[in-house]
């Protein structure tokens, strides 16, 4: 049943115009936290790059450093190495140790692994494709 006008309209007027329905899922995504993150706040996100594209996932990263420019923190889990490059964040690792604090994105394990997969993804898919 498509939308009646009635929703459309509220929608303009929720998004301040933009018609999210014409938007792709991380678009959408990012127009919603735009709006609703407006007043300077305390915020907690869960892997918010799970709707979210490459280049929407620098987009986000410009959302979070404007936010905090305006005074508002962000706690953030994710698993991007995008999102952990934010200049200014304070990174938190969890693992087998336990929570420690890390000076650099470049030393979570986190980008260690993704690095060392992007340099030579058939080192991985081997043992994952093996016959």
């Amino acid at each position: 049943m498509p939308p009646s006008v009635d929703a459309d309209e509220t929608q303009e007027r929720m998004w301040n115009g933009e018609l999210l329905q014409e938007r792709s899922h991380g678009e959408s995504f990012l127009t919603v936290l735009k709006y609703r993150f407006a007043d300077v706040g305390v915020y907690f996100l869960d892997e918010p790059e799970a709707a979210l594209s490459f280049q929407s996932c620098l987009g986000l990263i410009a959302l979070l450093h404007q936010m905090a420019n305006e005074g508002s923190q962000v706690i953030l889990a994710t698993h991007s190495p995008l999102l952990v490059s934010l200049p200014g964040a304070t990174l938190l690792e969890i693992g087998d140790w336990g929570i420690r604090r890390v000076d650099a994105p470049e030393e979570l394990e986190l980008v260690r692994n993704w690095r060392n997969f992007l340099e030579a993804p058939p080192r991985y898919l081997r043992y994952l494709l093996e016959d």
